[in-house]
């Protein structure tokens, strides 16, 4: 009769400790749902979607390379004493620090959402010198020309040359036909004209859908 108490109470202790596991892990997954920046990480890329009219549709349309890929924006992580922040080149603010609290109501604001890329394990180590750069360019104002030059810096510039020291991405020549008509899009000639500008067709620069499609990242999800 002892024996049988012992398995008895052997059983009803292994099926607690089951039940606590199980009742563990729905804690971690409720936990990562209510929290979605927990598993983000120092050196994260947040990319935001792009909008269909405006500034953002006309870059859109004439950068996009990719079906899942519709960024105007791009922004990087950095985890500063348990905290996340975004260094980022925005035209309000130009280039500046920014809580990734403030960032993500700045886009929710904008209807905009937020997607996180990530270098692959064997480009992580481009991190730390990529971010201390980042710090070294705040402060600067936003290029509204979106013209390559050294006194200000459009936004997926300014992550081009954080990570320009081991090459992460590369620059390429600019175009702004729209592909549906063969011809330079409406919205960036007049823009150009209103500046007394020639459009750049053909100069290096970078855009956030060009930085989204590197084989050097992996998308990780949307926020």
């Amino acid at each position: 009769m002892a024996g049988l108490n012992v398995m008895r109470a052997t059983l009803k202790s292994k099926l607690l400790l089951k039940l606590g596991a199980v009742a563990f892990i729905l804690l971690l997954v409720i936990s990562c749902k209510a929290n979605p920046v927990s598993d983000l990480k120092n050196g994260d890329l947040l990319f935001v979607t792009a909008k269909e009219s405006g500034l953002s549709g006309a870059i859109n349309k004439v950068t996009q390379k990719q079906k899942s890929a519709s960024f105007d924006h791009i922004g990087i992580l950095e985890k500063e004493n348990g905290r996340f922040f975004v260094l980022h080149a925005a035209p309000k603010g130009g280039s500046q620090k920014q809580t990734l609290k403030d960032f993500m109501n700045d886009q929710r604001k904008d209807r905009q959402n937020i997607v996180v890329y990530r270098l692959k394990p064997e480009f992580q180590h481009t991190i730390p010198s990529a971010v201390e750069k980042a710090h070294s360019m705040l402060g600067k104002p936003y290029n509204f020309n979106y013209i390559l030059d050294e006194s200000s810096y459009y936004c997926s510039d300014f992550i081009e040359r954080a990570f320009r020291g081991d090459h992460i991405f590369k620059l390429e020549p600019m175009t702004f036909i729209d592909p549906k008509t063969g011809k330079t899009n409406a919205f960036w000639e007049e823009f150009y004209q209103k500046k007394n500008l020639k459009v750049p067709e053909g100069e290096p620069g970078c855009n956030p859908n060009g930085l989204a499609g590197s084989e050097k990242l992996v998308r990780i999800k949307e926020l």
